[in-house]
């Protein structure tokens, strides 16, 4: 693992300076739930939203407050990016001081000459590992809302909604060998080490990289690493796509990549990409290339996750072009969960990298956005999560393709991981007959009905947690269902339906127990007694909640 960093990065090769660094930072009490204290709800929820105001506000009014004036210090430097005295640094950070901030690349002059500012974003993180709870700080480049001008082309990320939906996605589980592929500032590979022996980290960018490594050291006790051994457990490396681990397997795979389609212009040349976002490729054709290639890095029963946007063509389904990327010996579960035209989507990335400050060049791009995409045909373009596994034998195929655009409870990724574990028990027990079913905790049954009339005419059911489905019902199948708690077998109760009914018992019960099979993948209906597919058994031991990381919750 190279220790080289570039200049305008942090440093990561000052382990006294990173130790004084830590020191200072946990003597302000600089924590998620501290900042939240301090801002109030109003100011810390607009600050997730980028509006700093709110924020500029409360800090001013906590510097009146002695006992709370290091932290309002911390947040208007470090996230408000708002630039303070040398002699006031010095006193908000005794240990290390305003040259040691420096020295680390973390502050540089301001531009008025006004004392120093900040030179990348550096926020505190936090999340429940299962065994604890876990709280970092995490250094990134300054965003739009806290800096002038378009960002950088190799801008390195920070913490984000993007970043954070992954952490909620991923289906966590122990494995030997992990692969964060694009990993940014890192914060997929902090979540790995708490459940993965080794963890490989790639990216394109040198400076992305550099971030990571002094993430990494400054927050090596929390995560469990030697600083002066790293390469113990994680290695970071440069490189596109899966070109640094070619050869290699992995038991997971995570990637949050840069999969914003983005017009190419003639003569564009790599360095004028912003390449924390945007692979160089044209359309959604990186995303398909990981989607086709991933598969040869898994190791079987492996899995990989990752985020992605696809073009939808007019008059197709929205999953066809997705689909046809999945190699034919692997297992695929798709979720659309946003779909946007073109123009909403070109003004969404315009304005992220702050591309409409200068309005005869976001003219221009705007312009560009919509006859790129009217070139290829596409009438929208989507966003979703892609699970992938390369099948042992014994488990499911998979072969799923859904479109969930309502609130999901978050983190999902243990009732993905229960969902998944469900498929399997299915496949292992295709004679539904024989087995004992109940219904999960959450569901609940609604019934509609006319006024007057004597039978319902809609029956749901719906789950309060999880993915939160929907399942519309027969009354045949609503009578299997009340009837599910353990005591007959699912051939039973379709048996006894058939006789109240008086319908033709071989005729009957295949078609019912279908429609309680496709029930227990969905998490309706769950196997008594054996926990398959309860988020609460093997999965919830490593599930990660990034919910306390930046009070924001992933729809």
């Amino acid at each position: 693992m190279s220790s080289t960093t570039p200049d305008d990065a942090p440093a990561s090769d000052r382990p006294e300076l990173l130790r004084a660094l830590a020191h200072d930072l946990a003597a302000a009490h600089y924590t998620v739930d501290a900042v939240a204290e301090l801002l109030g709800p109003e100011a810390h929820a607009a600050l997730s939203r980028d509006q700093i105001v709110p924020a500029l506000a409360a800090t001013r009014a906590a510097g009146e407050d002695p006992a709370r004036t290091p932290l309002g210090a911390v947040v208007r430097f470090f996230l408000l990016a708002r630039p303070l005295p040398a002699a006031g640094l010095d006193a908000v950070f005794p240990a290390l001081g305003a040259d040691g901030l420096r020295a680390l690349g973390l502050a540089e002059p301001a531009a008025d000459g006004g004392g120093l500012a900040a030179a990348v974003d550096l926020r505190p993180y936090a999340w429940d590992a299962g065994d604890g709870a876990k709280e970092i700080w995490v250094a990134s480049d300054l965003a739009a809302h806290q800096r002038a001008g378009v960002l950088r082309t190799d801008h390195v990320l920070g913490i984000g909604h993007a970043s954070t939906t992954l952490v909620q996605t991923t289906a966590r589980r122990r494995v030997g060998r992990a692969l964060d592929l694009g990993t940014g500032c890192g914060i997929q590979a902090f979540h790995l080490l708490g459940h993965a022996r080794h963890v490989v980290a790639t990216d394109i960018s040198e400076r992305a990289l550099a971030f990571t490594r002094f993430n990494l050291v400054l927050n090596a006790g929390v995560l469990g690493l030697d600083p002066k051994r790293l390469g113990d457990r994680v290695e970071l490396r440069r490189g596109s796509l899966l070109g640094p681990v070619a050869g290699e397997l992995f038991d997971l795979v995570v990637s949050n990549p840069p999969f914003v389609i983005t017009p190419r212009g003639p003569g564009e040349r790599a360095e004028d990409q912003f390449t924390y976002r945007d692979g160089g490729l044209a359309g959604d054709e990186l995303v398909a290339r990981l989607v086709a290639g991933l598969p040869a890095v898994l190791a079987e029963g492996g899995t990989a996750q990752l985020l992605g946007n696809w073009e939808i063509p007019a008059g197709a389904p929205w999953h066809r072009r997705v689909r046809s990327w999945v190699p034919a010996d692997v297992d695929a579960w798709v979720l659309q969960r946003e779909q946007v035209g073109p123009g909403q989507y070109a003004e969404t990335w315009l304005a992220d990298a702050s591309q409409q400050r200068d309005a005869a060049a976001y003219e221009e791009a705007y312009a560009a956005y919509l006859a790129d995409f009217a070139a290829r045909g596409t009438a929208a373009i989507g966003f979703g999560a892609i699970w992938l596994r390369r099948p042992a034998p014994g488990q499911a195929r998979l072969d799923r393709f859904e479109e969930l655009t309502h609130p999901l409870e978050q983190p999902i990724g243990p009732h993905w991981a229960s969902a998944v574990e469900r498929a399997d028990w299915l496949a292992a027990h295709p004679d539904l007959a024989a087995e004992r079913l109940v219904v999960a905790d959450d569901v609940t049954e609604e019934r509609h009905q006319r006024p007057g009339a004597e039978h319902p005419g809609v029956i749901l059911l719906r789950q309060g947690a999880g993915f939160r489905r929907t399942s519309l019902l027969s009354t045949e199948l609503a009578g299997f269902v009340s009837a599910c708690d353990g005591g007959l077998t699912a051939g039973q109760i379709a048996s006894a339906l058939a006789a109240l009914l008086d319908r033709d018992d071989e005729g009957f019960r295949p078609g019912l127990l279908a429609e309680a099979a496709n029930l227990v993948a969905d998490g309706f209906l769950l196997p008594a007694g054996t926990g398959a597919g309860d988020p609460a058994g093997t999965a919830a031991g490593d599930a990660h909640d990034a919910g306390r990381a930046n009070r924001e919750e992933t729809a």
